[in-house]
């Protein structure tokens, strides 16, 4: 895992810097018990930066880890923290995401295939206000998609947008689709999870590692190969262990950078009735 890690940095360390996370730690090995951690550890190095954050209102503000380098990113690893959950802000503006994000999480005996049709969907209608997104599986058994923002923006304007593409989307195909939180009612459908737009909300980071089995990591994949996964109905194409992930890096470069760097405008709650 430390290993992982460090030969992944040169391009996870894009996706962190600047932003405060998560720790989700495994003491005992993935398959052991585990607990998140926001509040940095004391016991930390010194050259460990911090950046301070209103965490809620109870929390309070409170020191979260920032991971700005490979020392960090490797001492993350040693604290047995397999996964890795940054903001979808960078700490010092806080209140404005980078990103709006789409998490489909399947509900079996729906998987990430079925999730590839509902993620393509949501590419479709983006594409109709002129905007791109960018793909990457979970790690885990979903999928989730990012259009990049870099402007500037709230989550005040993040999160009933992407609530009203899910009610959209469950709309036009409620078989497919739930926009609910319940898990009751997942059963065979792909659960569009809009709630991740909030100011105090973490996601899994893209090349994170994800606590599973096998060493499984979210991987940024392309529109290609979604489709290519959806035509064969073949899961299997889009679950990547560590090794792979750094050979796709190696192959392919960081197809998660234009996250980073493309600036695009989010249109009017209400374009969508439109």
């Amino acid at each position: 895992m430390i290993d992982y890690y460090a030969r992944i940095a040169p391009v996870m360390l894009e996706h962190l810097r600047a932003r405060p996370i998560t720790l989700k730690r495994y003491p005992h090995g993935s398959e052991g018990e585990f607990f998140y951690e926001k509040r940095c550890p004391k016991h930390r190095p010194p050259w460990v930066k911090t950046a301070t954050v209103l965490a809620g209102p109870r929390a309070g503000n409170i020191d979260f880890c920032l991971c700005e380098d490979t020392p960090s990113l490797v001492w993350l690893a040693q604290l047995a923290t397999i996964e890795i959950h940054p903001s979808l802000s960078l700490a010092k503006k806080i209140e404005r995401p980078t990103v709006i994000a789409f998490d489909l999480d399947p509900g079996p005996p729906a998987d990430i295939v079925d999730c590839c049709r509902i993620g393509l969907r949501v590419r479709e209608l983006f594409e109709h206000f002129g905007l791109e997104c960018f793909a990457k599986t979970t790690g885990s058994k979903g999928l989730q998609v990012y259009a990049p923002l870099n402007t500037a923006t709230s989550y005040d304007e993040t999160k009933p947008f992407a609530q009203a593409v899910a009610q959209l989307l469950e709309k036009q195909t409620p078989d497919e689709v739930l926009s609910k939180m319940s898990k009751d009612l997942r059963k065979g459908k792909v659960f569009v999870d809009w709630s991740q737009n909030h100011q105090r909300k973490t996601t899994v980071a893209v090349y994170s590692l994800r606590a599973r089995e096998r060493p499984t990591a979210s991987t940024p994949v392309s529109w290609a190969e979604i489709e290519k996964a959806l035509k064969r109905k073949d899961p299997d194409l889009l679950r990547f262990e560590a090794g792979e992930v750094l050979e796709r890096v190696d192959k392919h470069g960081d197809l998660f950078e234009p996250v980073l760097k493309l600036k695009q405008k989010l249109p009017k709650l209400g374009a969508l009735d439109d």
